[in-house]
C-alpha cells in the first residue's frame, strides 16, 4: 500500500513549501543542493490501522508521513530520497504481522521497518527483523521484554516501557488510597504494566484489592464493572487501551462509579480522551507526550503543520511516529551507511534534535537496553481547557533515565552479530 494519502504528486508550490518547512526545521546535511533522483530508501510500516487500536496506528502513520515529507525536503537519506510503504498488521493479529514484516523486507527491500502499536506485535515483528537484520524502531508498544528480556541488537524503542508509566504515576494514586482494582487487557502489554503497578504499590505500602483480564476488543465492561464495585477499593485502574478504554470509562461512568471511586490508570492517550464524552474525562494518568507544552522549541510548528494536514492537534501517537522515521535517517546519516549493524551503534545514545525531540529534555537512546529515555506527563484529564482539544492537565514533568529501572535490572543482555 502505498505511502502519502494527502497528495502522491507533490506540485511545485508544495515542494518549495516543503524546503522552506525544511528550513525551518534546521536538519538538512551540509551541501545539499541537488534533486534527489536516486533509488529511494524504502522504510517499511508494519502496525495497526484497523481494529481496537486503529486510531492509534493512524496517528502513528501520520507522524511517519510528515517525517519522510521533512526527510527528503532536507536532503534524503545519504542523498537518496524516503519511501514510505505500509503494511495493515490488523490489531492483535501477529502471524498477519509477522507475515506482513517478511513481505516488506523480503520482496519489497526495506532498510527500516516501524512497528507495531501492539506489544505482542511488536515482539513477533522483533524475531522477523533480528533474523534479517534490519533496523527496527517500535513507536509504540510498551511490554518492558521489547527493551528487556526479549531485546535485540537491531530493535529500538520511543514509547515507555510499562516500568516507567507504572513508577511515574504510582506516587500520586497512593494520595488517593492505597487499595487499587485493575481492569487489565489480557495480552503482554496488560500483563507487563499490572505487573509493574503492583510491584509500585508494594513498594509503597499498597494493596491490591482485585483484578480481571479483559479480552482484546470487549464493549460490554459490565460484569468487570460490578466485581469492582462489589471490592470496594479506593482507586480502579483502567489499563485498557483505544477503543476498549473508551469503552469501559464510558459504562463505568455510565454506572456512577466515578461518584465513588477515583478512576485513573497509568497510560491515557488524546486519541481514547477524544473518543468519550465529556464526562467521563476523568483521572490520574500518564501520557507520553502532549501537544500543549511552554517553552518548548519547534513545538507550535508540528502542532500547526497537523493541524493543516488533519484539522486535530498531534497525539502522542503522532509525536511517536514522527521521532520513529527522524531516528532511522538519523542513525543512516551518523554512520554514513544503510547497513543493519552499523546504524544501530550509531543509535547507541543518539540524541534526538530538539526538531524531533519536542520535549523539555533532550530523548536519548540508551545504550545498555535501546529505550528511549524522553519526558513522562502526568497530571489529570479534563473535559476541555483553555483549547476545545486541551483535554490534559499536566501536573507533572517526570525524567525517563530517573524513571526507568537500570539496564542491570531490565534483562536486556545484547547479543551482537559477529563481524
Amino acid at each position: 500500500m502505498s505511502s502519502d494519502p494527502w497528495n502522491k504528486k507533490l506540485s511545485r508550490r508544495a515542494v518549495m513549501k516543503a524546503a522552506a518547512a525544511a528550513a525551518a526545521w534546521q536538519l538538512a546535511p551540509r551541501g545539499v543542493t541537488r534533486a534527489l533522483a536516486a533509488e529511494p530508501v524504502r522504510i517499511g510500516f508494519d502496525d495497526t490501522l484497523t481494529g481496537t487500536y486503529a486510531a492509534n496506528g493512524k496517528n502513528t502513520l501520520i507522524g511517519c508521513q510528515l517525517a519522510v515529507e521533512q526527510i527528503n525536503a532536507s536532503g534524503g537519506i545519504l542523498g537518496r530520497p524516503v519511501e514510505l510503504l505500509v503494511e495493515d498488521s490488523t490489531s492483535g493479529d501477529a502471524g498477519t504481522a509477522v507475515q506482513k514484516a517478511r513481505k516488506l523486507i523480503e520482496r519489497d527491500r526495506v532498510s527500516f521497518i516501524i512497528g507495531n502499536v501492539n506489544s505482542a506485535l511488536s515482539l513477533a515483528i522483533g524475531q522477523v527483523t533480528n533474523e534479517k537484520g534490519i533496523l527496527h524502531v517500535v513507536p509504540g508498544g510498551h511490554t518492558d521484554a521489547v527493551t528487556g528480556t526479549s531485546c535485540h541488537w537491531n530493535v529500538f524503542r520511543v514509547c515507555n516501557t510499562t516500568q516507567m508509566e507504572a513508577a511515574a504515576v504510582a506516587s500520586e494514586l497512593m494520595k488517593i488510597g492505597k487499595r487499587w482494582y485493575y481492569i487489565t487487557p489480557d495480552y503482554a502489554y496488560g500483563h507487563t504494566l499490572q505487573d509493574g503497578l503492583q510491584k509500585e504499590a508494594g513498594r509503597l505500602g499498597g494493596a491490591t484489592a482485585g483484578a480481571d483480564l479483559t479480552p482484546l476488543g470487549t464493549t460490554d465492561y459490565s460484569s468487570y464493572l460490578i466485581k469492582a464495585q462489589a471490592a470496594n477499593p479506593d482507586v480502579i485502574l483502567f489499563l485498557v487501551q483505544g477503543a476498549d478504554m473508551i469503552n469501559a470509562l464510558k459504562q463505568a461512568v455510565q454506572f456512577g462509579l466515578d461518584k465513588r471511586f477515583h478512576l485513573a490508570g497509568s497510560q491515557q492517550e488524546l486519541e481514547a480522551l477524544e473518543g468519550l464524552p465529556p464526562e467521563a474525562r476523568v483521572g490520574t494518568w500518564v501520557f507520553e507526550w502532549y501537544w500543549k507544552q511552554t517553552n518548548v522549541p519547534h513545538l507550535d510548528d508540528f502542532v500547526a503543520t497537523i493541524r493543516k494536514k488533519t484539522g486535530k492537534v498531534p497525539t502522542a501517537r503522532t509525536w511517536q511516529g514522527l521521532a520513529s522515521v527522524w531516528s532511522c535517517a538519523l542513525a543512516a546519516r551518523a554512520a554514513k551507511s544503510l547497513e543493519g549493524v552499523k546504524m544501530a551503534k550509531a543509535m547507541e545514545g543518539l540524541k534526538l534534535p530538539p526538531e524531533v525531540g519536542l520535549m523539555p529534555d533532550a530523548p536519548f537512546y540508551r545504550a545498555g537496553d535501546h529505550q528511549l529515555m524522553p519526558t513522562l506527563y502526568v497530571g489529570q484529564a479534563q473535559a476541555k481547557g483553555t483549547d476545545p482539544e486541551d483535554l490534559f492537565k499536566v501536573t507533572r514533568y517526570l525524567k525517563g533515565p530517573e524513571i526507568a529501572a537500570p539496564v542491570s535490572e531490565t534483562g536486556c543482555k545484547l547479543s551482537w552479530p559477529h563481524a
